[in-house]
């Protein structure tokens, strides 16, 4: 279809309520929420899935029953429009954070809440600024060639909606059961979270699965190969690697670096944090550079487009209601101004020369993100690969100019995460606008609501961010030992905060070693008034499932994320900043990714599944599976392939929502032990509570349920 073709849904003539109050608030409400939901889901395995279908879905029934209840009058599609696009910033933003604000904790740094928002403000504010002279050159002059597979699915909804054929039954069903189905499983206990089985005659070899709806949504979404590849990179960890090392290494009499003990007296998950966790960064970023390279005809034909677009933008008459765009002279101002702010934020600390990287790269990873996600969607857009580019030559640069010391390394993370966020919401943006071009929507309606939602997003993923890092932080008592600090030179105290606080009341001085020393690794230490190493600092974003020193019982177990985009950040500075990186490991993962890719494997997600524990692969894979055979079984009666607005798909966003919220709940209770111990039922599950075959059952239920609706035998559309 050519542009003088092309007729909106709503056409510029039409005048019709839009941006108005109530859509704004929904939109920021629901974008808070999917946000938060994002940011849970990001730290588990390191992806999120798009979130404007839902919120459109959620708006026009939200609306449908106000409309019933108070007898106010609906929305129109324009105002549901203002609602998804107003949301679908949370989902964006949240996966940026993810990707890197965690590793500064994990370089053992404090993440004050103060650097997280105004890291995701400014991300999400440029992201929007950068496309807005971007919309008429990619999505007006380009339409037909860029198709926005995301965004013209959301149009379709909107537009299914306004005739009265789209509810959301579907969405608030998957919603309800992920909810419950977390909730018992992890608050009330009635079947483990995670069975496990290792294989005798295998040393260290096993198979484990994280039963959650969350993770067996995300599997459905992205489909069966995906779900494949992820597995297949699980297996190469769990079954390959590590029972690897432990064969050869069981007769070494000394540690091997980067590991301190001997591999003989190592468990599974010490093999895998003190090697395979490398092997795995060295595939992801490998993947992701690869990935960045074969986008490379389509980084110089975007940044050329951009260019292009911009002067021919500026010959142009002015446009009518629905190409109003948000000025030229907002946009170079705002631009000015968060120069200004990143160089003179006293939080951040990015100078000059920081602040002109974050434009430089951010006009270009915008660009190029909106474009590629025109192509291809969302769900292959290499963020990550961008990140890690911009790290890489921040950080190039850094040692080329002497900048090598511990406080640049915050400096290097901070210019990557606000590029990180601007290219991951200039890509939702793109989206957007898309969808706002189908329908007839104004565009600088829609602008200024993507500003409101980056603005509401943000704050609340902060809080969300270091309330579940506070959640699963654990306190390690630290053995005496000869090694002092000089407590002079420290300022800043601290009490033990969670469950620990119970037992010891004392105040601490902060105390950050920045590069190991001896037998003390480096981290965040709790330090006593004499200079002794009272506690190590773990925090929550630092990997693994983990108990209290008190308990040791499943029940009482902490839930601590892998951040695995963010540990991978965290390697990336620390190496090339202190120059120790383990090459050899790195470089082996690196090597895995380019085996696959010459045989034709897209080694992304092969690679994400090597980095995560096979706990977070194997449900991805099942939830993949399911979409298989509802497919297969589909095509026997000539029914189309699972779209973005399928029952199945809807479903299954509710699902990933529902078990995240009730996920990020639990992560905030836990801090109150005991009233977590009250809704404890485990006792009344007997030894169900502790079989996995009763954990497998239970998945499995969940299975069939999504089964079930994606087929349409239950939850029927009306």
């Amino acid at each position: 279809m050519t542009q003088k073709e092309f007729k909106p849904y709503i056409s510029a003539s039409q005048n019709i309520a839009e941006f108005t109050v109530m859509p704004l608030i929904m939109g920021m409400v629901l974008g808070i929420v999917f946000g938060a939901s994002s940011l849970y889901l990001a730290l588990r395995v390191g992806m999120t899935v798009s979130a404007s279908i839902p919120i459109a879905v959620l708006s026009i029934t939200l609306f449908r029953a106000f409309s019933k209840v108070f007898g106010a009058k609906g929305a129109t599609i324009l105002q549901n429009n203002i609602v998804q696009t107003t949301g679908s910033a949370g989902e964006s933003i949240a996966f940026g954070v993810a990707c890197t604000m965690p590793a500064i904790m994990i370089l053992g740094y404090d993440m004050d809440i103060a650097r997280v928002m105004l890291v995701s403000i400014l991300g999400g504010v440029l992201g929007v600024l950068m496309m807005i002279p971007l919309r008429w050159s990619l999505i007006v002059k380009e339409h037909g060639t860029l198709v926005y597979p995301e965004g013209t699915a959301c149009a379709e909804v909107l537009m299914v909606g306004e005739t009265g054929g789209t509810s959301a039954t579907t969405v608030f069903g998957g919603f309800f059961l992920g909810l419950i189905y977390k909730l018992l499983n992890t608050v009330s206990h009635l079947w483990k979270d995670t069975p496990e089985h290792i294989f005798k005659g295998y040393r260290n070899g096993s198979f484990s699965t994280e039963v959650s709806p969350e993770l067996m949504g995300v599997g459905y979404v992205i489909g069966f190969k995906a779900g494949c590849l992820m597995l297949a990179g699980g297996v190469m960890s769990a079954l390959v690697l590590i029972p690897a090392i432990t064969l050869f290494g069981a007769n070494i009499s000394t540690p091997i670096y980067p590991g301190t003990k001997l591999i003989a007296d190592m468990s599974i998950h010490e093999i895998w944090r003190s090697y395979v966790l490398y092997i795995g960064a060295g595939a992801v970023a490998t993947a992701g550079i690869i990935s960045l390279l074969q986008s490379l005809p389509t980084i110089i034909r975007s940044a050329a487009a951009g260019l292009k677009g911009l002067k021919n933008k500026g010959s142009r008459a002015e446009p009518k209601r629905t190409e109003r765009d948000l000025s030229m002279k907002f946009v170079l101002l705002g631009c000015l101004f968060l120069v200004f702010a990143l160089w003179l934020s006293p939080t951040l600390k990015i100078n000059l020369l920081g602040a002109i990287l974050v434009v430089v790269f951010g006009f270009l990873f915008v660009t190029v993100s909106s474009r590629i996600t025109g192509e291809i969607g969302s769900s292959s857009n290499p963020i990550s690969g961008m990140t890690v580019a911009t790290l890489i030559l921040t950080c190039f640069i850094f040692v080329l100019i002497g900048w090598v010391g511990a406080d640049y390394r915050v400096t290097a993370l901070s210019v990557a995460a606000v590029v990180c966020i601007a290219a991951s919401n200039g890509g939702t943006t793109s989206q957007d606008l898309k969808t706002g071009y189908l329908v007839g929507a104004t565009p600088k309606w829609q602008q200024i609501s993507l500003l409101f939602g980056a603005v509401s997003s943000a704050a609340v993923i902060g809080y969300t961010l270091l309330y579940l890092n506070q959640a699963s932080t654990i306190y390690h008592h630290m053995p005496t030992s000869d090694f002092r600090v000089d407590v002079g030179s420290l300022t800043h105290k601290e009490h033990v905060q969670g469950p620990e606080a119970d037992t010891d009341s004392n105040e601490y001085f902060v105390y950050h070693l920045t590069e190991p020393k001896g037998s003390v690794a480096a981290g965040k230490y709790l330090v006593t008034s004499s200079g002794q190493l009272a506690y190590l600092v773990d925090p929550g974003i630092n990997g693994a499932l983990k108990y209290r020193d008190s308990d040791k019982a499943q029940k009482n177990a902490v839930q601590k994320y892998e951040a695995p985009k963010a540990r991978l950040m965290a390697l990336i500075i620390d190496g090339m900043l202190t120059q120790k990186l383990p090459w050899a490991l790195v470089l082996i993962g690196g090597f895995i990714s380019i085996v696959l890719q010459l045989c034709g494997v897209s080694a992304l997600a092969f690679a994400t599944g090597v980095y995560l524990p096979i706990a977070a692969s194997a449900p991805i894979f099942f939830g993949g599976l399911i979409r298989y055979l509802v497919e297969m079984s589909a095509k026997k009666k000539q029914r189309a392939e699972e779209g973005d607005t399928s029952p199945g798909v809807l479903f299954s966003s509710g699902m990933i929502a529902g078990g995240s919220i009730a996920g990020i709940g639990v992560a905030l209770l836990a801090v109150k032990e005991d009233f977590l111990q009250k809704l404890d039922w485990s006792a009344f599950a007997g030894s169900f509570a502790s079989s996995d075959t009763f954990a497998y059952v239970m998945f499995a239920v969940m299975a069939s349920l999504l089964f079930g609706v994606a087929r349409g035998w239950i939850l029927k559309e009306k």
